[in-house]
């Protein structure tokens, strides 16, 4: 049986191989639901657990919209008011652009490694693969916004493969489908992420990973606020 520590190294490995000492990727976003379904194209670059920028580059009316993070600060701006907005970390648990995933999701102001105590529940095989199932729980004074995440990691790879998120009542809201593997950047990923709200409401968001780059070298004016101003 794996000790507390070495469920916090498997879930520290499982973050690393996705995002790396720094990475870049071009994403897709599908929001899908029961009458009508968008999809939005971004790109996102990210350095360790501190810094983060996401860019929406589509549709055209929400061009230029962008996300930064830098340490526990959070900045958004909307290029058609040209009007930053400072994010409080109460918006952190509220929908991003109108989908299933919340601003935290993707701008990561929480951290999976930093923010939660980790432990072993056991092993799992899901989609052909051995898995350890891990728990995480938010630590007291953390900015985690769920009450318990619960993840599956391919013990071999060290993907994470499906993630449970609940609420403060321990009531699951949504799961995120982790599928097609591929290589991308020199590293095999899941290159698609589903989240599926737990409501039976027939929404659902599906990210795809279009390219991806990791280890480049970021340096810190990428993430200023002047910079998410004008990146293209």
């Amino acid at each position: 049986m794996l000790i507390a520590q070495d469920a916090k190294e498997i879930i520290r490995k499982a973050d690393e191989k996705m995002h790396g000492e720094s990475s870049f990727a071009e994403m897709k976003m599908t929001v899908i639901r029961p009458s009508w379904k968008r999809e939005m194209t971004m790109k996102v670059w990210s350095r360790g657990e501190d810094f983060s920028l996401i860019l929406v580059t589509g549709p055209s009316r929400d061009k230029g919209i962008s996300f930064l993070k830098r340490k526990r600060e959070m900045w958004n701006w909307q290029p058609n008011i040209e009007r930053v907005v400072k994010m409080p970390p109460s918006m952190m648990s509220q929908s991003w652009m109108g989908s299933d995933f919340t601003n935290d999701d993707l701008i990561r102001q929480s951290s999976i490694v930093s923010d939660y105590e980790h432990k072993l529940l056991g092993e799992e095989v899901l989609e052909g693969r051995s898995c350890y199932k891990i728990e995480l729980i938010p630590k007291e004074n953390s900015d985690a916004v769920w009450g318990k995440v619960i993840v599956w990691i391919d013990k071999i790879d060290f993907l994470e493969l499906k993630l449970e998120f609940y609420d403060e009542d321990q009531e699951l809201i949504n799961t995120i489908f982790c599928k097609n593997i591929k290589t991308l950047g020199n590293r095999t990923i899941p290159s698609v992420m589903e989240m599926v709200p737990a409501d039976g409401s027939g929404n659902r968001t599906i990210v795809e990973y279009l390219a991806a780059e990791f280890n480049q070298v970021l340096p810190d004016d990428v993430f200023s606020v002047q910079h998410m101003k004008k990146v293209k």
